[in-house]
């Protein structure tokens, strides 16, 4: 596997859960991770454990579904570093509640953050590889339920199963500029956002029965998986649904 030695690693959504412990992996790989995220606290939080571990890492606060905010996060990136090679677009956020009880703005609010969010992300770095010419990865961060949906999730599902698409259009559009793009889709993991089912024992035990590896996945279990997604010297690795579920989808 390559090295990410003097490369540039925009992580959106990376000051937590999945987007932290593919921050850490990357950065420890060689990469200075720039997370994109809206709380200054918490990514100050972040940037913190991520420098105690050797990690070049810092910050910029950022609304990945305002697209005035993503450009500025962009612009504030390259002045500090001249380039970005990869971006991982993980920001996301979820909302429960049953399809007859969704409202319009629920709705909208949930596909803000995690589909357009995620297309003006990518966009914008795109549009950075396209104008240097040498090429770049993106990673668009899907999900498990993108298969299988799940009661309760009638928007959170209907994003993630978006961004399988985005990821397969953006792979056929720019491989003509040398742009990589993949498309990560994790099992259950143990993040900040789904505490609430990992304190529902009925739930965890019927998940975790479900899966073959008899467990939730920890976000540090993505270190490697995202080095391999970043790696420039794989380049003709795009296109690809990388799934990464604990044998939860082939059982």
């Amino acid at each position: 596997m390559g090295t990410l030695e003097g490369r540039t690693v925009v992580v959106t959504g990376g000051n937590s859960g999945l987007g932290l412990g593919m921050a850490e992996g990357l950065g420890r790989a060689g990469a200075s991770v720039v997370l994109w995220a809206r709380t200054p606290s918490r990514n100050d939080e972040a940037v913190a454990r991520l420098v105690e571990a050797g990690v070049d890492a810092s910050a910029v606060a950022c609304d990945t579904g305002d697209e005035s905010s993503v450009e500025e996060a962009m612009r504030e990136t390259l002045s500090r570093h001249r380039r970005v090679d990869s971006l991982f677009a993980n920001a996301g956020i979820a909302a429960a509640s049953p399809f007859v009880d969704t409202d319009l703005d629920e709705w909208h609010r949930v596909l803000r953050t995690n589909l357009d969010g995620t297309f003006l992300c990518t966009r914008a770095a795109a549009r950075h590889f396209v104008e240097r010419g040498d090429g770049g990865s993106l990673v668009v961060v899907s999900s498990m339920i993108a298969r299988y949906g799940g009661a309760g999730q009638a928007a959170y599902t209907t994003s993630k199963t978006g961004l399988l698409g985005l990821g397969r259009t953006l792979a056929v559009e720019l491989a003509r500029h040398q742009v990589r793009v993949n498309t990560l889709v994790p099992g259950w993991t143990a993040t900040a956002m789904n505490t609430h089912l990992q304190v529902d024992e009925r739930f965890m035990a019927a998940t975790t029965r479900r899966t073959p590896a008899r467990r939730w996945a920890q976000p540090e279990e993505f270190h490697e998986v995202a080095v391999f997604l970043a790696d420039p010297t794989l380049t003709f690795h795009t296109g690809n649904e990388v799934v990464v579920d604990g044998g939860y989808s082939v059982f």
